[in-house]
Order: C-alpha cells, then structure tokens, then sequence
C-alpha cells in the first residue's frame, strides 16, 4: 500500500491528462491545485494542435511547466543528439513570449521501442527527468478556509463501511461528521469516516487526495463529480464573466456566436453577448473579480481585440498611433442547460467542434465567473439591472427652410416609422446649429426640426440657393463663380440623430445625455 509523505518529505500526485476534449473539463476543473504542468512531446512531430492547447490550459492554470521531449529512441543515434538540440531550440523559441519562458527541456523515451518492446528495455532519461522536477518543486500555498469543493474520481461501496468516494480536495477543507452534498443529485450526506493512503484520518483540506465514506449511498448514483459544502455551489442559467480572448485562437470573438462553455467540471453550450466599459472609461482600472450594476456598458458586436478593430477603422486610427482597446470586458453568456459551479471559477469559451486535425486552437476565451443568473425567468427578473447600451447615430437631410427657425427633414426615418416617439430629441445640423424634433410632416416620413437658436445667415443661403439650383434645373453657360457655388450646394446640409438604447430596457427609451 502507498503511504503518504513522512516528515521533511513532499509528496507527488500526478494525473495524466490527455489531450483532447476531455482535459478541458479535467484541468480547468482542477485548475486551483495544479502546481506544475508536464508537457509532453513527441520529439519526431514538435508542437501539434494538442501541445499548442495544453499550453494555452497551462498559461491560464498553472504557474510552472517542465516540457519533457519523448520518443527519442526514434531518432537514429548518429544524430540523435543534434535532433534532441534542434527540437530544444524550438521549443524555447515557442515558449518564449510565454509565461513559461526559459523553463526546462528534458529529452526521454518513456519506454524505447514503444508499447511491444520487452520489459527489459530500461527507459532513457527518466532519472534525469526526476532531479529536474525535484529540482522545481516549492511548497504549494494551500488554502483550508473557504467552501469545500472536493472532484470525486471514483465510487465504490465496502461492505459493511458504506459507500466510499475518492478524489482530490479543490478548495477549503473537511472534517469527520461534517455534511457534504452531492449536487448533482440534490443529496446531503454526513462524512462518516475518511481515508489518506490507507490511513484513517479526521480532516483533510485543499490539494489532499481522500477516501471519504458515507452510508446509504448507492455509487453507481456518481461515478465522478463534485461534492461540497451544502448550498455553496448555484446552479445557474445564465452568466456574467470578465474575459480575455486567447491569442491562438484563429477568428473573431463575434456576439450572439455559440460556444462550448466549460465552467466548473460541467461543458455546455452557451450563447455569448460582449461589452465594455463606455468609451469615456476604456482606461479606468476595473476592481478585479467584482462586477458593477451601477455603471453603464457599450454592447460590442464582437470582443475588441488589436485584430478585430476593422482594417477600414484602422486607416483612419494610423495618423492617430495606437488603436484604443479597454482595459477590460465582459460577456453575458446565456447556457443551453443549466449548470452547477463554483460562485467565482474559471471559465473557458471553446469550439470543441473544430476538427482535431485543422491544427487550430480550439480555446477562444479564459475568464472569471463573476455572477450567475440562478432564476430560470433570468430575462425578465435580472437582465434588465445589466445597463449594456447600444450607440445609435441616425442621418437625414434638410429637404428646405421653412422660416428663421424650422427646416423640413427627410431620410432620417423610414415611412412607416412612428415619428412620435422621437419628439423631442436633439438632432444636430451639419452646419452647426441644434434642433430639436417638432414631429411629422406630411405622410412619407419626412419632419419638422425647430432650431432654438435660429438658422445661421450662411446656412439659409445655402438651402435657399440649393432649392432654387432645383428649381431652375437651368442649363445655361456657367460662369466659373457658378461653380463653384454649385460644388457648395452639391453638399446637402444633414441632420445627424445620436442617442442609446439599452439593450436590456423592456420599454425601450432612447436616451441623450
């Protein structure tokens, strides 16, 4: 039987994680105890899409890797050496704009002439493989206080003792005759005896791996999941998280697209919507971990990074330097199914559908789970407190002048718009002067502004002389002055309307500020 670590020993749990859709739900299940991360490589193949989305786990996960080279007995031995040296170089060259830059390259062949060969064939550069992460290992900080959150691995009952669940301890801790739930099953349970290496004991907390037995349990009910704290885990139907886009990851982030959400242990698909701070607060430094109801949000097509600002913006923004992006966004993100998780954990948004050999990242976005909507009735009881607005600009033309102080529009709305509900509002002309929306004129769509201040001389000339270049549509000669008031009048004076709606505003209002 294995026993647990003596005094002045540290002791190493490792868990192979394959590469594929499944690691997702493990690691970021996981991701609070993960101490250091083994990226392993076939040395004949380097990086391929799977090594690439390891990477991606381990930056957002964990804080320290060792990448191992495997499969060196492959490579024939003449030049075995200059293979293991050339892979080395790439290696550090791919690692380097990360967060594992310079961390250590072993070369090994777990087992030389792969899965037939006979026993007897010793592995190469394991030993070595071993003082390396001897040589990186530090004690972890483990925390006990908090809820405990344990992912069970397996589930079996012992005649006579009752039903025993193992796994490894994510967060807070747990003590003999403590209650603990199963969610998934709406069960609570009282821990009745608990196990470490085959010895019993009385209290276990974050990173320990445990046996914890409880009575009247049927396993076959769970053979892997979550227990915890009664009640500290919501199951939620919608969310609020803080995000960052990965930067593999080939594509824009675009609203309303559907994504594989992985929260907690549970993988669902979610429905995405992106916002900002308002613009005025693109550089205001965001309290982490804590989202705001009080403020105001700018509704985003899609998440705004230095390759989704569009190439036209860009040449206008060129002359300007750099392209403005917030220091922080968000997403509402909307699931298919609810799902029950942590009150703040670790979100990731992927497109687990992509074929595995298109050698494209998967893994579009990491965030922070802030709020959970536990109300099915989301919609109606929580979305409206999300102030996300959307910036509207309308343009029309001024038709002609009626007198000092109103001019006819048109273009601005469609016919069939009821121009009622825009009574009111302030338009601004593009000569300068500000008007206010009087209401409708005549039945296709066109209204009357009244400018406060009155026309200015210039613009009634520009009006009066563009309505009667109409009126005269006459051909004759033009004398060079002609034309170039001619190149004025060309230049209709437009109405622009600027005003926000907010997104989730059941009344939809329009709002200028």
């Amino acid at each position: 039987p294995q026993l647990g670590p003596g005094p002045g020993e540290l002791q190493f749990t490792l868990v192979d994680c394959p590469g594929h859709a499944s690691l997702i739900r493990t690691i970021i299940g996981g991701a609070q105890i993960i101490d250091l991360m083994m990226l392993v490589i076939d040395v004949t193949k380097g990086m391929q899409t799977q090594s690439a989305e390891c990477l991606v786990i381990g930056q957002i996960a964990c804080q320290k890797m060792v990448v191992v080279l495997n499969k060196i007995d492959l490579l024939p031995e003449g030049k075995r050496q200059s293979a293991i040296e050339k892979m080395t170089k790439k290696m550090q060259k791919t690692l380097e704009n990360t967060k594992f830059s310079g961390c250590p390259i072993v070369a090994v062949a777990a087992k030389p002439g792969g899965p037939e060969a006979p026993e007897s064939e010793n592995p190469l550069g394991v030993s070595e493989l071993i003082e390396v992460l001897k040589s990186q290992a530090y004690l972890p900080s483990r925390d006990p206080s908090g809820h405990f959150l344990m992912a069970v691995d397996h589930c079996f009952s012992i005649k006579g003792q009752g039903t025993v669940m193992t796994g490894t301890i994510l967060s807070g801790s747990v003590s003999l005759g403590d209650s603990v739930e199963i969610p998934a099953l709406k069960v609570t349970k009282k821990v009745k005896s608990m196990q470490m290496f085959h010895t019993p004991v009385t209290y276990a907390m974050q990173g320990d791996r445990v046996g914890v037995c409880v009575t009247q349990f049927d396993p076959k009910l769970l053979e892997r999941g979550l227990i915890c704290t009664p009640d500290s885990l919501h199951t939620i139907h919608a969310a609020i998280i803080s995000l960052k886009k990965i930067q593999y990851f080939r594509g824009a982030l675009q609203t309303k697209a559907k994504f594989h959400i992985t929260v907690g242990h549970e993988t669902v698909m979610g429905r995405v919507m992106f916002f900002s701070p308002a613009p005025a607060n693109f550089n205001e430094e965001i309290q982490e971990n804590v989202f705001d109801f009080e403020k105001d949000y700018l509704y985003q097509e899609q998440y705004l990074s230095k390759d989704s600002v569009s190439s036209e913006e860009n040449k206008e923004n060129d002359q300007a330097g750099e392209v403005q992006l917030p220091t922080q966004q968000w997403a509402l993100l909307e699931f298919e199914k609810p799902v029950t998780c942590p009150k703040m954990c670790l979100v990731i948004g992927s497109k687990l559908d992509t074929d595995i050999h298109a050698n494209t990242c998967r893994l579009a976005f990491h965030g922070v789970l802030l709020q959970g909507m536990e109300d099915k009735n989301y919609t109606e009881t929580f979305l409206p407190k999300l102030k996300v607005y959307k910036q509207k600009h309308k343009e029309g033309q001024v038709e002609r002048v009626i007198d000092d102080y109103s001019v006819i529009g048109r273009s601005l709305f469609k016919k069939e718009t009821n121009i009622q509900i825009f009574v009111g509002l302030k338009v601004k002309l593009s000569t300068g002067e500000d008007g206010i929306i009087d209401g409708g004129f005549g039945q296709s769509g066109k209204f009357k502004i009244r400018i406060p201040d009155g026309l200015k001389p210039d613009t009634k000339m520009l009006l009066t002389a563009a309505s009667k270049k109409k009126s005269k549509g006459g051909k004759g000669d033009m004398t060079k002055e002609d034309e170039s008031s001619k190149s004025d009048s060309a230049q209709p004076v437009t109405i622009s309307l600027i005003f926000k709606r907010y997104v989730f505003d059941t009344q939809k209002k329009m709002i200028q500020s």
